[in-house]
């Protein structure tokens, strides 16, 4: 068999490899977990219902792993990010997880997330030359 390396954005091929790994990860996660997967999205939205800010993660065998957490700028600091983070941890605890994973910049929201209780695991140094990148926990 003779094989080539391709490099293209082909939305089927990509399905077909994340199918693929899902169905061997499957094989070796405990029976119960299996199947165990949600996405989590959820919106900060004004009465026109436009988004000013988000939630977006994913509930995968007994974590919640959260991907993006965004505020709009100018409603930073006004409480919208903390109830989008409990909410999601409500969730979390309610699906029976047993910890919450995410990562983040320095120049991001690393003090938000110790401030919420979350603790480091990892850093990578030197991002983008000058910057951090945080991975946290957090058990519940």
């Amino acid at each position: 068999m003779q094989l080539k390396l391709t490099r293209e954005h082909q939305s089927d091929n990509k399905n077909k490899i994340d199918q693929k790994l899902y169905e061997y990860n499957l094989k070796h996660f405990p029976e119960d977990l299996r199947g165990r997967y949600e996405e989590i999205q959820l919106y900060v939205k004004d009465r026109d219902d436009h988004v000013h800010g988000g939630l977006l993660g994913e509930i995968c065998w007994n974590w919640l792993e959260i991907d993006t957490l965004m505020i709009d700028e100018e409603l930073r600091g006004s409480g919208h990010g903390s109830k989008l983070l409990m909410e999601a941890e409500r969730i979390a605890r309610e699906k029976a997880c047993d910890f919450i994973k995410v990562d983040t910049l320095s120049f991001q929201a690393h003090g938000f997330y110790k401030k919420h209780g979350y603790r480091e695991f990892g850093v990578l140094e030197h991002v983008g030359r000058d910057f951090k990148h945080y991975y946290l926990i957090k058990e519940l």
